[in-house]
């Protein structure tokens, strides 16, 4: 059977889902604005390598630890940066 809804009911779906699509529009704010804020973190720390001022090396050093994620991933892109074929066919177990 068919269930009929009364206006208030609408209402109140219509007012649940806007409240939904709002949160879930702040939230993807909030995660870019992240990313973004993790990528202004890494210039400054690892400005001097594009020419940009660096912070005194005994802050740099107490701020290494946050920056474990960004370094794993600068590592894996220089090793492919030097043989990324082998590392396709390394993927492929191609000998």
């Amino acid at each position: 059977m068919k269930e009929k809804y009364s206006l208030g009911k609408l209402w109140e779906k219509f007012w649940e889902t806007t409240i939904q699509v709002h949160r879930d529009k702040a939230t993807g704010m909030l995660e870019f604005e992240l990313n973004e804020l993790e990528n202004l973190f890494v210039v400054l720390i690892f400005g001097s390598f594009i020419g940009l001022p660096s912070p005194p090396a005994a802050m740099a050093m107490e701020l290494l630890p946050y920056l474990e994620d960004e370094l794993r991933v600068m590592v894996s892109r220089a090793d492919l940066a030097q043989d990324p074929l082998g590392a396709v066919m390394g993927m492929l177990n191609v000998d």
